[in-house]
């Protein structure tokens, strides 16, 4: 029977967790209760199957769900020692698991566990919270749903809640779920098609509800978030993102004060109509009120409060003075709250930043924290729009937020995630990246924890290349040509859009075409310097602009070649180019280091094996100027350095995290060999 109820279980978690209407990525939470075998007592023991702490309803597997005895989950009730030591609870469900006990038990399990129902859904759709927030959210309940649906005043997620809804449950056999108040829904059901159903009829319920008000408020002329404000308008589309990339790393840094983070952005409709609005303001200082929304977008978020066309150093100075106001009340509120035994406070910076005519900045340590936290803020307007169309939204009070916040439990939980990797909340921008050095390159950054933009000519091998990395949340691929000043700027642009800013470059694309001096043309070395000389300076001079104006400080590393200083035969125009390269290095880490921006080289030997550069014919060139077979290129190479080893992408990329890593953070200004030792291509 266990291997059905499991497998019910997550198949309904996963279509309930697959509709953004129904809830938010990671929140909620389903259980089901069957009958399994005791394998020490051969006895049949009733358990209860429950998502575990952490998990995702839309991805759920059966390793995410917590497994717990029943008999002595409810056994909990008997020494329970009351709501002011209920935290003592989640320790006790330790002792109630059975066998190894699958995932750790969350805060919700109590509720699960107590409620009289074979199947439970704990589910956080915006119709449902929307009703939960609003004023009157108890008589609308009843309005909306008769006696089949209860309300629930609010209280904190734990062992008392699943008393208070279980008490509910059995004082209104009637009942199909209730409407917690200032979170979420619960529904049950004796089948999971019932839960499920009963769950859906919830909050299709509501949505009509909702969506019925709406309407007849617009036929009154009326709108949730009020009128209009002019000049807050949305900018078009195109001048919209330019201001947005613009912007991005001045508010990336902004919202790094405390500790780097990874921004995205977002303008999708729903943002941009609510910043357009004059209920802007009261409603975003109300803050979010579904714990799962506030612990991803704190109490409140950064508005700025000028029009859509405003100058951009106008809309940047005013950024800089409310982030100063934003840290002083977010103090303030930590003050007023905290006890002597509460965590410290974790950073004074917004996690959401709100531009009018433009969009929203959402911030996480990483990619997809960042994307999450500004999904859950357009949570948050869903449920303010349908809360200001029915009634007035009123989310749960500030000291209960801060209760929620500042948890021991939720510390302890941010105490046991892992600790993050060397290049974690690093953004990098890695040129020619779809294939050879480049492809390395990137695919040991990312393994490190950086964001990486994959830029290449050949889009095709770029996406693929993002693709194996892990899709948007760790790379992307853009297409770019590096001799072309508007396709540079326009790649840092899509840079600074898809993670906030920058701050690691790596000017890797290359081409090589081997001739002697007579038989180089013009066009040969045009070529050549336009993609590597003036792609790098392109690259590097943007590059710049975004890290300055971050204040992180940041990397650009080069990779030139040992052929920037050894004088070898029919390489004129690709020896001279990268021997600019390498003087680039040298003149940007003097220019750049009073921005904290660090300028360093690697020197690799020809690297075959993987080589873009070398399958394009630069093999067969340089093969026939040494008398060997190109398939024996490598070893010919390897076998006149003083290691008698073969370079290969690999080890370039590991240079280049050595350079970017914790690890040498005061060196700038470095050429590095990896050329296996060729001594005449030593820097002194």
């Amino acid at each position: 029977m266990s291997n059905s109820v499991v497998s019910d279980l997550v198949n309904r978690s996963n279509r309930l967790g697959s509709d953004p209407r129904v809830t938010n990525y990671a929140g909620g939470n389903t259980s089901a209760k069957g009958v399994a075998t005791d394998p020490v007592t051969g006895q049949d023991v009733e358990l209860l199957w429950v998502k575990g702490s952490g998990g995702d309803l839309g991805t759920l597997t059966p390793k995410n769900l917590a497994v717990l005895r029943l008999d002595r989950l409810r056994a909990l009730v008997d020494v329970y020692p009351g709501v002011d030591r209920e935290d003592e609870m989640v320790a006790a469900f330790d002792y109630c698991l059975h066998g190894k006990g699958g995932a750790a038990p969350s805060i919700d399990t109590a509720m699960h566990g107590l409620v009289d129902a074979a199947h439970v859904d704990h589910l956080h759709p915006d119709a449902g919270i929307a009703i939960a927030t609003a004023a009157d959210g108890e008589e609308l309940t009843h309005e909306i749903f008769g006696d089949s649906v209860v309300w629930v005043p609010w209280r904190r997620p734990g062992f008392q809640l699943g008393l208070d809804i279980a008490e509910i449950q059995a004082k209104n056999p009637q009942a199909i779920g209730c409407v917690l108040g200032g979170h979420g829904i619960t529904a049950w059901g004796d089948t999971s098609a019932e839960a499920e159903q009963r769950s859906l009829e919830i909050i299709r319920s509501a949505e009509a509800y909702i969506e019925e008000r709406t309407r007849a408020l617009a036929a009154e002329g009326g709108h949730p978030f009020g009128a209009v404000v002019p000049g807050f308008e949305p900018l078009p589309e195109a001048e919209r993102r330019e201001r947005a990339a613009a912007l991005a790393p001045v508010i990336r840094g902004i919202a790094s004060a405390d500790r780097p983070q990874v921004g995205h952005f977002t303008d999708s409709d729903v943002v941009l109509d609510l910043l357009s609005r004059e209920k802007l303001a009261p409603l975003a200082a109300l803050g979010t009120s579904c714990p799962d929304h506030f612990l991803r977008t704190k109490v409140s978020p950064l508005v700025v409060d000028l029009p859509a066309t405003a100058p951009v150093e106008d809309v940047v100075a005013r950024l800089r003075s409310l982030h100063s106001e934003y840290r002083q009340a977010y103090q303030a509120y930590y003050d007023r709250h905290a006890t002597p035994d509460s965590p410290a406070i974790r950073g004074a910076d917004p996690a959401i930043v709100l531009v009018p005519g433009v969009g929203m900045f959402s911030f996480g340590k990483d990619k997809q924290t960042a994307r999450v936290a500004g999904e859950f803020y357009v949570n948050a307007i869903n449920v303010m729009r349908g809360a200001e169309a029915i009634s007035t939204y009123r989310p749960i009070d500030e000291a209960e937020k801060f209760r929620i916040e500042y948890w021991a439990l939720e510390e302890a939980k941010l105490q046991r995630m892992p600790a993050p990797k060397p290049l974690a909340t690093r953004v990098a921008l890695v040129t020619g990246a779809g294939s050879g050095i480049g492809r390395a390159i990137a695919e040991r950054l990312a393994a490190e924890g950086a964001c990486v933009v994959i830029a290449d000519l050949n889009l095709a091998g770029a996406q693929e290349v993002a693709d194996a990395l892990g899709g948007p949340d760790v790379a992307v691929a853009v297409e770019a040509d590096v001799t072309s000043e508007q396709a540079v700027a326009a790649l840092v642009r899509e840079t600074v859009l898809a993670f906030g800013g920058v701050d690691l470059v790596v000017n890797n694309a290359g081409l090589s075409i081997s001739k002697p001096l007579l038989e180089t043309t013009v066009k040969d070395w045009d070529l050549q310097h336009d993609v590597m000389a003036r792609g790098s300076f392109l690259v590097a001079r943007e590059a710049a602009r975004a890290m300055i104006a971050q204040g992180l400080g940041g990397d650009i590393v080069y990779i030139a070649s040992k052929n920037s200083l050894f004088a070898g035969p029919n390489n004129i125009a690709y020896s001279a180019t990268k021997a600019d390269q390498a003087h680039q290095v040298r003149l940007l880490a003097a220019e750049l280091g009073e921005h904290g921006i660090r300028v360093n080289g690697v020197n690799p030997d020809g690297v075959v094996r993987g080589s873009g550069i070398f399958a394009g014919g630069w093999g067969a060139q340089r093969a026939a100027v040494y008398g060997v077979p190109e398939s024996e290129l490598g070893a010919y190479y390897a076998q006149r350095t003083l290691l008698k080893r073969e370079v290969l992408p690999e080890h370039v990329a590991a240079a280049v995290f050595a350079l970017t890593g914790p690890d040498l953070v005061q060196t700038t200004g470095l050429h590095v060999p990896v050329d296996s030792g060729v001594a005449a291509a030593f820097l002194r």
